[in-house]
């Protein structure tokens, strides 16, 4: 049984940074994509970035862009976000996903999921 584990959310300032952690078991996905999505109170679970090729690649939205940076571990089957200079509009839960093949930003591409970390940014 494939699971995906978050940890490293919580509460930061404004400016601030934070790294976010998603430790896959049940399956290696050393040539595949892991994902970091994001839902805030309210709306719709958007894409945030994605490693891709097993690391070989990136992907990320627009909205951090030049802010958050997405790393991984493959021996340790792990993917991180790295999140700098925090807005409060980066407050959400974030979701660690991952999928089998290239990346995607489609929640519905993703096949396994994380159960969320939370993330609060005050200004």
């Amino acid at each position: 049984q494939v699971q995906l584990v978050e940890s490293g959310g919580g509460l930061v300032q404004a400016g601030g940074s934070l790294r976010l952690s998603c430790a896959a078991s049940g399956r290696t996905f050393s040539n595949d994509a892991m994902g970091w999505f994001r839902q805030a109170p309210g709306k719709e679970r958007d894409f945030v970035g994605a490693s891709c090729w097993g690391g070989g690649s990136t992907l990320y939205s627009d909205s951090v862009k030049g802010r958050f940076t997405i790393s991984r571990d493959n021996a340790k089957n792990t993917v991180y976000l790295q999140m700098n200079n925090l807005k409060p509009e980066d407050t959400a839960v974030y979701y660690c996903a991952a999928r089998l093949g290239v990346c995607r930003q489609k929640q519905n591409e993703y096949a396994y999921w994380g159960q969320g970390t939370q993330v609060t940014v005050s200004s």
